[in-house]
């Protein structure tokens, strides 16, 4: 266990270890039981981040031609599926220089370009791979500072991880083109419970994939509802892309990467924050929902009463209703277009965006002008 914490919305979380600094600690103790042929409780590793690890290994075997043991994962307060799961490392000589990392059961293969890994590789990702071989290194040098001068030059290291087929399909994986498990990752060995820029990373992976697959055309949603309300629309998942609550950091990245149109297909309570100029969309960052309704009923010549009541509504639901009931014409086509003013002038002008506006109760509410064209094109064929 890791005995730091870190306070966030007045709570203290604590942190974790990721499934890279597991599987370098399990291969650390595996050659050092491989050299010594005999077994070891605990071992201690270096982070990327700087914090040392001491941590408890399981399931130790050893012999004369390999060695194993498992790690368990610790995600500390971080809402992690990984969270107590095995990593399972197994080192043995090789005859060829280097080291070479092998995928056991439960490890993902890399089957898609634009991933950090080359495809046809196991999906352990380079700084877990650095890690791993930083303590191959420091273990053969203590043991050749002890005398030991016939010592292998080539060892090959294989991560499993028994649950990791299973699990995998509770995550990004299967769409990344990661097929058969779970990948091994960490940047910095630690896990930040609650991480946004963890969350930012995977989002803007999925992103990375659709470019290096010659994808051109997206579709943005902010998450699950605008999902399932985008695939009821009959469009295409695989151009699909959650944005979460980071509309503006998804925006920059696209922006970056050359895409050329994108469908942004959200629920109103979300996506009305972003005609207002929000485009971090989390609740704790900025509301102004009730006020940009109003703003724009009033503008389109709604009556002043139901303004007031817009602005005294406690949901976009709530004053979905009002808004429809005084047959405003228009008033939800014109907010789709207020959205795509504002995330055409985010991206520069320089991707065409269309816009589709949604509520959980009243369903689909409006477009902008050239939405349902793009839709058409991006539905499955």
């Amino acid at each position: 266990m890791l005995n730091k914490t870190i306070e966030k919305n007045g709570k203290q979380l604590r942190y974790g270890y990721t499934t890279g600094s597991c599987a370098a600690a399990g291969t650390k103790a595996a050659l050092e039981m491989y050299l010594s042929q005999e077994s070891r409780s605990t071992i201690n590793i270096d982070t990327p981040k700087g914090w040392p690890l001491d941590l408890v290994l399981h399931d130790q075997q050893f012999s004369e031609n390999e060695a194993s043991c498992s790690v368990i994962k610790d995600a500390g307060d971080d809402p992690d599926i990984t969270n107590g799961i095995k990593i399972f490392s197994k080192i043995m000589p090789s005859p060829k220089n280097g080291i070479i990392f092998l995928g056991g059961i439960g490890v993902g293969t890399v089957t898609s370009v634009g991933l950090s890994i080359p495809t046809g590789e196991p999906a352990i990702n380079p700084v877990p791979r650095e890690m791993m071989t930083r303590e191959i290194e420091k273990v053969l040098e203590k043991y050749q500072e002890l005398g030991k001068t016939d010592l292998p030059t080539g060892w090959i290291v294989e991560i499993s991880i028994p649950q990791g087929e299973e699990l995998a399909k509770r995550t990004f994986n299967p769409k990344l083109g990661i097929v058969g498990g779970l990948s091994v990752v960490g940047t910095s060995g630690i896990v930040e419970p609650m991480s946004e820029d963890a969350l930012k990373a995977s989002l803007k992976l999925e992103l990375s994939v659709l470019k290096a697959k010659g994808v051109k055309e997206i579709i943005f949603v902010p998450g699950n509802y605008g999902k399932d309300f985008a695939l009821s629309l009959g469009l295409n998942e695989g151009n699909l892309v959650k944005t979460s609550n980071f509309m503006g950091f998804m925006l920059d990245e696209a922006e970056r990467m050359g895409f050329e149109k994108i469908l942004v297909i959200g629920h109103l309570g979300k996506l009305v924050k972003v005609a207002g100029g929000i485009f971090n969309t989390h609740s704790s960052v900025a509301d102004g929902r009730m006020e940009i309704l109003t703003a724009h009923f009033g503008i389109l010549g709604g009556s002043q009463a139901t303004m007031k009541k817009i602005m005294a509504s406690k949901t976009t639901d709530e004053a979905t209703e009002l808004i429809l009931e005084e047959k405003l014409p228009n008033y939800f086509n014109h907010l789709a277009e207020v959205v795509k003013k504002k995330i055409t002038d985010r991206v520069y002008e320089s991707i065409e965006i269309e816009v589709i506006l949604f509520s959980k109760i009243h369903g689909h509410l409006g477009d902008s002008q050239n939405a349902e064209k793009m839709r058409k094109r991006l539905c499955i064929h």
